[in-house]
């Protein structure tokens, strides 16, 4: 079952259907499926507007635009950059940018080209704490290894029956002050931002809810996004209960940001929801949408008769 929700356009009163998902993932990164098969997957469950976001890669994106255009979905370009601030890792997404743009592809490059290290890193850490074979394990489950990540090892793990799920391992293993736990050097915030906006991208902060800081931490943060030209915040995630939805959606109005709606979807099975399947923005937020260069406030197949509660 697959809900179209209705936005109001930013710059007038019509209302229109488009289902937006502005976060999901490929094998590419951590995903389990092909670029290809997630935008095929999007569009079958009635998603109007997507964009793939790998984590430090573009390596999916020539795909992805190709299965779009064969299904007749809307898409924009889409990255999950790493970043540090004050010692906290945290994702920023690009959106709607020039993909083939040489400053932001050396600059992922050189994001990636520490991961295998930190895996090895963090599988002894795990071996220290009684679990063998984690790294070799990851690898297994890593189909770029220089971008291997903490959800290949999440995936080892919940094979070898340590943990029952995705999110325990998490809790219970690679977050900060846990056994498996390993800090590493990201991008700054400043030069992330450069890269987005050199290439003419749209940053916006992924799922803020998931980040270990402080009420008064995570306002300075995004003070310093916004005065380093940070455009939004995605306030309907699907990490986010409704209530930090709500909480983010005052935020946003606050500090005057775009507002961004993504499932962050790696494949069926693991992640919460699929594509698209998610509550709508809250009123009274500008849709992180009505920044890209090509207009998707007002796509032709819509209707502009209210709510469109039908399914699929």
């Amino acid at each position: 079952m697959v809900r179209r929700e209705c936005f109001k356009a930013a710059a007038g009163d019509s209302i229109f259907v488009l289902n937006v998902d502005l976060h999901c993932h490929s094998n590419a990164s951590d995903g389990m499926l092909s670029a290809a098969e997630v935008v095929r997957r999007a569009a079958a469950d009635g998603v109007g507007l997507l964009a793939l976001t790998d984590h430090d890669t573009l390596a999916g994106l020539p795909a992805a635009a190709a299965a779009a255009r064969e299904t007749g979905i809307g898409w924009v370009s889409g990255v999950e950059i790493s970043i540090e601030w004050r010692s906290v890792q945290v994702h920023i997404l690009g959106l709607d940018f020039d993909y083939e743009n040489p400053a932001l592809n050396a600059g992922l490059a050189r994001i990636r080209s520490g991961r295998i290290e930190r895996a090895r890193r963090m599988g002894e850490a795990l071996a220290e704490a009684g679990i063998e074979g984690a790294f070799e394990g990851a690898m297994r489950h890593a189909e770029h290894p220089e971008l291997v990540s903490r959800s290949h090892f999440a995936r080892y793990l919940v094979e070898k029956g340590i943990c029952r799920d995705h999110r325990r391992v998490f809790d219970e293993w690679m977050v900060p002050g846990k056994p498996g736990y390993v800090d590493h050097r990201w991008a700054g915030l400043e030069e992330a931002l450069e890269w987005i906006h050199g290439a003419s991208g749209v940053a916006v902060v992924a799922h803020p809810g998931r980040y270990l800081f402080s009420s008064a931490a995570l306002k300075q943060f995004f003070r310093d996004f916004k005065t380093q030209g940070g455009e939004g915040i995605e306030v309907v995630s699907g990490g986010h209960t409704r209530e930090q939805s709500k909480y983010f959606s005052r935020l946003a109005k606050h500090f005057g940001f775009s507002a961004s709606r993504g499932s962050d979807f790696h494949g069926p099975g693991e992640s919460c929801i699929g594509p698209g399947a998610l509550d709508p923005l809250p009123e009274g937020l500008t849709p992180v949408w009505s920044l890209f260069r090509e207009s998707f406030l007002e796509p032709p197949a819509c209707r502009r008769n209210g709510p469109d509660t039908t399914t699929s």
